[in-house]
Formats: structure tokens, sequence, C-alpha cells
């Protein structure tokens, strides 16, 4: 705490309430007393001007397009470290050396399987589901085989739930997207990379070897390093919330997956596409007759992808992706119309002046999706990589939430609008 205060006049009192330094962004006003003092509660419809925790995590400025994660930058962590180097610190604090690095990826590899029941547990979905209602269950459902490690004050079940959950979610994904189009379950091959391992999960198959080409297997560690963690978004609000409740660490991440889910949040890059699609089949649209749609404010259409709710400048994740994206585009041989649409898109966001007064600029989701889809990923598996990417942040603010003294159960409070007590009328009489 620092010694400014900050002075609320309500009716005929002044309240002084703590001011909480940050070191970086917006300081905080500790309200914590504030119903207890003045019997008046603070209204913030989605808790856009409400701390409910203090983080180490993460660090992101919107209007300067800065993203970065335990005071690393997050161009160099996309650039020289791999998804499991990332993950170590944001769960342990520090970058692994060499030695810890490989320790802690040989502590992953040895979790990778899921139990053999699980196979039932997939065949009952029909195979219509969609892979996000796959994943978020059957993260429930792995944690039955390992409540010895539900305690969420108990710092070794912590770590082996984690351990577990890294481990076993590209599994879980990749069986998921299997079993949507009716291909045998492909289990895990622990001589390759974490990332490699995804990738022969999702599109091998066991009658024959599959090369996983460098250039793929190195855009899709990027992807999911930019996922990793972002703040205090829905997704990991929903995990600290069902968490402070000491709900285990997997229903807490089974909770967090189904936020990300909405299309406001975990499925916007799926939306970018099924928007390219749409204008792709609308036989009398060009580019530019969608590009005056969204500039129509009586027009309900919205370029998806574009701008973000955070960033007021470039988003940073945005501006690596670019890169990678004609470098995946090229390899992958693919002559997708969606792509000449994208790219049209991209090139009116960079240089319209109505998208670039409003910082409209393409964001990580309209990267991302075009890549997903460049490296055969279904549009349906979008969000699915999405929670893999974002699964160490989850675990990481869960974690930190535990063990912060301070952690309360979440408990949001209400201004009630309703009717006043009334006379009850017995049914006969209403």
């Amino acid at each position: 705490m620092s010694d400014e205060k900050a002075n609320l006049h309500l009716r005929d009192a002044t309240y002084d309430f703590d001011v909480i330094p940050a070191n970086e962004g917006n300081h905080g006003i500790n309200i914590s007393p504030l119903r207890a003092t003045s019997g008046a509660v603070t209204f913030d419809p989605g808790f856009a001007n409400t701390a409910a925790t203090k983080s180490s995590l993460t660090y992101v400025n919107g209007a300067e397009g800065m993203l970065r994660h335990r005071g690393y930058r997050i161009e160099d962590l996309a650039e020289h470290c791999t998804f499991l180097e990332v993950t170590y610190l944001l769960l342990m604090g520090e970058l692994p050396s060499r030695k810890q690095l490989d320790a802690w990826t040989a502590e992953v590899r040895v979790h990778t399987l899921v139990n053999e029941e699980m196979k039932g547990f997939f065949d009952s979905f029909p195979r219509s589901a969609h892979p996000m209602a796959i994943l978020s269950s059957a993260t429930n459902a792995i944690s039955t085989w390992y409540e010895a490690y539900y305690n969420p004050s108990d710092p070794e079940a912590v770590a082996e739930s984690a351990k577990r959950l890294i481990a076993k979610m590209p599994t879980i994904a990749a069986w998921a997207y299997k079993k949507s189009i009716g291909q045998p379950y492909i289990y895990p091959r622990n001589d390759l990379t974490y990332v490699e391992n995804f990738l022969h999960m999702m599109f091998g198959l066991p009658v024959e070897e599959m090369d996983i080409d460098p250039v793929i297997a190195k855009a899709m560690n990027v992807l999911l390093i930019l996922h990793a963690d972002h703040g205090q978004n829905a997704s990991t609000a929903t995990v600290r919330f069902v968490g402070s409740t000491q709900a285990n660490l997997f229903a807490s991440v089974a909770a967090g997956m189904n936020a990300l889910w909405g299309p406001l949040h975990g499925g916007a890059n799926q939306a970018v596409i099924e928007m390219l699609q749409a204008i792709h089949d609308d036989p009398d649209a060009t580019t530019e007759t969608y590009v005056a749609r969204a500039k129509d404010k009586n027009d309900p259409f919205r370029l998806m992808g574009f701008g973000h709710r955070v960033y007021k400048s470039y988003d940073p994740r945005a501006r690596i992706l670019k890169g990678f994206a004609d470098e995946v585009l090229s390899r992958s041989g693919v002559d997708d119309p969606l792509m000449e649409i994208a790219n049209k898109l991209e090139q009116v966001a960079l240089e319209d002046d109505y998208f670039v007064s409003r910082n409209l600029y393409p964001n990580v989701d309209f990267y991302s999706g075009i890549i997903f889809r460049a490296l055969g990923f279904p549009s349906r598996m979008f969000t699915v990589l999405f929670a893999l990417g974002r699964l160490p942040g989850w675990i990481a603010n869960w974690k930190e939430m535990h063990e912060d003294p301070t952690t309360r159960i979440s408990r949001p409070r209400q201004i009630y609008i309703g009717e006043r007590t009334r006379d009850f009328v017995f049914i006969e009489d209403r």
C-alpha cells in the first residue's frame, strides 16, 4: 500500500480508501471496505474497471500494443522459446535453464497417455458433437482418475495436476477431432516434441508414417505461445472464480474452456473464417461492398478479426503472426480463395483512414484463423487450439490465486431493482 488515499463523497459523508500502486499500468483503489463502511456497492458492468486480484503473471498495455509474461516481451518468447518453455515460465516464475527444461519436458512426456477407458467416453459422443464440448467434458472426466490431487492447498497435488493437464490436453484435443471425422484415435509418441506430437495425433494415421514439416511445427509452436496468457480475460477470470470455491484444478479449467467457447472470446477466430466464407459464397459480393457495409453504422455487418477491446494500437501477437501467415500459406501450397479475400481485407484495414483512425487493425484472431485453416485444421477446432494454448495461463492464474493469502470466494454484489415486498395471492384469486 502507498500513503496515497482516494476519497469518496457520498451523501453527507467522506470515505477514504487506500491506493494500491502497480509496477506498471493502472493503480488500484482498495474499495473492499466500501459496503461495510458506507452501505453502498460499486456498479461496473462487465467488471471493465474492477481489479479482482493482484498478479505478477502478464502485463498488457493496450495503448502501446505491449504484451509481456513475467516481464519478458512476447516477441522474444515467440521467437526463441518452445511452448513448454513458456509454460514453465508462467508456472514457475523464471525461464528454465537447459537442465530444468529437459527435466520439465521429461516430466510432462510421461503423462501424455490417457486411461484406456477414456476411449469409451469419446465413443459415447455423437459424431456431430462439437470438439469444445468434448474437450471440456473430457477435462472433467480425466479428473476422476486423480482425486488424490484435488487439494488446492497441497503444492505437490497442484504440481501433479498441472503436469497431467498439460501433458494430456493435446491427446484429448486430437481425439476429439478424430472422433468428429470417424478416424481411429492416434496414441502419443514420446520421442516427438510437444507440438510435433500434437500434429502427429491430429493428422496421423495408423497405416503410415507421418512426416512433420518443421516450418509447420514452428508456426504451431508460436500460435500456442501467443495464446498462453492474456491477463484477466473472461475465461481466465472464470477459472479464478470457480477455483475460489476450492474446486479442483480440472474442474476450474473445464469451466474456463466453456467460457472460452463463446464467440465473443475464443470463438472469434472461427467467426473470421465463417465471415470470409460468407463473403465468398455471396455471388454479388466484392471486398469493397463488404468494407462499405462495415463502415455503415446502420448495417449490422461487422468485419470479424479487426480491432481489439484491449489493444488500441496494433495487437503485438497479430504483428508476429502476420509474418508467419505468408510463410505457412506458401508452405502449405493450398490455393484457398478465402485467403485472397483475407489479404484484400487486410490491405484495406491497414490503409483505409476509417479503420486506421479507429485503431481497427487486424488482430490475433484474424491471422490465427487464417493460419489454422492453412495448416489443415477445420474451423470447429479453432477454439480447441486456443484452449490448448491458453492452458498454462489458466493453471498459472489458478495457482497464483491459491498462493495469495488475501483470496476469498468470489461473490459479486448486485443492485436490486425488482419489486418490493408484495402480499401473496392464492392461485384461486390470480
